[in-house]
Parts: structure tokens; sequence; C-alpha cells
């Protein structure tokens, strides 16, 4: 694993009794690379960010994030990575400062309001910081979500539907943050969307899973052409329906 290769993915796999979650999954992601894992339902995208963060453990295979094994310096990469998901929710019954501050506790943050009034003004949100968080809209709980990933300046982050909940105008103003604060930081992301359209717009590199496998990889418009497709809409949802790819990993021939 080389300085610049952030996370490294060999094998991985998961098995639930009969049915194969993951099937022998392996790839890289360099530094400040932001990586696109995609595919419908049902792929094995959760189930592998699952692995990588030391939620699930793999029946097969292994996860080096920062040069450490997960499964036995996993509080020491935790420390230097975060995720956030527009489908978990923070404690409802708690505001928006004392659920933040909890989690700047648990990161040893120094100065923890002041890092939290900074982010929210970030994400343009000031105003929520004392009011309930079950009371927020969607779109605001989304952009808490995106605050609390932040709190410790990850080296590397998880992005699960990062602008699910959001009006259009809002989400484009996120993934402008988000791609400010990568290029600021070097952020190493591992991004999921179902809207290809952000996809493109955001992520340097793509592996598209379908039941557990890599179908297709390669930046945008690689895998536009060798797919053979219009889009990455179109190449989305011949995978959906279960169609097959053509020349997904192999350049095209002249």
């Amino acid at each position: 694993m080389s300085d610049a290769t952030v996370i490294q993915v060999e094998g991985l796999t998961k098995r639930f009794g009969d049915l194969v979650a993951v099937d022998n999954l392996s790839f890289s992601v360099q530094r400040g690379e932001i990586l696109g894992l995609l595919g419908p339902n049902g792929a094995g995208k959760t189930t592998t960010i699952q692995m990588m963060l030391g939620l699930t453990t793999p029946t097969a295979g292994t996860v080096r994030i920062l040069g450490m094994d997960i499964r036995r310096h996993r509080r020491e990469i935790l420390q230097r990575v975060n995720f956030s998901s527009a489908y978990v929710a923070l404690p409802s019954n708690l505001t928006v400062l004392e659920n933040l501050t909890v989690f700047a506790w648990l990161y040893g943050i120094r100065r923890p309001r002041k890092r939290i009034e900074a982010l929210l003004e970030l994400f343009e949100i000031p105003q929520v910081l004392h009011q309930i968080t079950g009371a927020l809209s969607s779109g605001q709980q989304t952009r808490v979500n995106l605050c609390k990933a932040f709190l410790n300046d990850p080296e590397v982050l998880f992005l699960d539907e990062p602008t699910a909940s959001l009006d259009p105008d809002i989400a484009e103003k996120v993934r402008s943050t988000l791609l400010h604060i990568q290029k600021e930081r070097g952020v190493t992301m591992v991004y999921t969307s179902h809207n290809m359209r952000e996809v493109e717009l955001v992520c340097d590199r793509l592996l598209f899973l379908s039941r557990g496998k890599v179908i297709a990889s390669g930046t945008p418009k690689e895998v536009i052409r060798r797919a053979r497709s219009r889009s990455l809409e179109d190449v989305f949802i011949r995978i959906a329906r279960g169609g097959v790819l053509v020349d997904t990993q192999q350049p095209e021939e002249d």
C-alpha cells in the first residue's frame, strides 16, 4: 500500500446464509480522490461501506484505511474518518448544539462550540443551533449530519446520498461546499448517489456494483464510452434492469 493509497480493499466478501451480498471485491482509493460507489438498491454498496467502517464483519477479505487494518486499528482509523448519510438520524429530542457537542467530545475537539458554529455557517444553517433536531426539515437535518461529518476534520469521508433530501438550489450549494473542502484539504471521499448528473459533477472515478461485484469502473466519461451508452443514467438503468454492459473494463478498440 503506497503513501498515495488511502483505502485498499482486497477480496472483500460478505455472505448472509446463501446470499452473497458482496462478492470478492477489490479496489483502492488514492489520496484526495472522490470515488463514486454506485449501483441499484441491493447491489452491495451499503454492506461494503459498513465493512469498510468496521460495522459489519467480512466473511473474507481485508480493508486497510490510512495504512491500517480496520479490524485491528478501528479506533485509530475512526478518529481520522467520518461518515454522513441522509438516512441516519441524530437523536431527535436534543438540540442541534447538544447533538453536535456530544460528537465533538467523542472526537476530542477543542472549543467545540466555535467549531460547530463555523460548520453551521459553512452549510448555511446557523439559525438551527438551538433548535430541536427532530423539528428540523429533512434538508436541515441532512446538513446537520454533514456538519457532524466534518467535526473532526476527517482525512477520509464516506458520504451516503448526501443531497438526497435537498432541493436543487441547496443541493448545488452543498456539492460546491463539499468540492471546496475536498480541494482545500485533500479529503478522500467515497460517495454514493442515485443522481447520475451529480455523480458526473462530483466523482473522479466510479465503481458500478451489481449483485456484489464490480461490473464497470473508470472515470464517468470512460464508463459511458466503454458501455457504449448515451449517458451515465443510461448505464445505471441498464445495470438496474439486469442488462449486460459491453466492454466496461477494457478500452474500446480503434
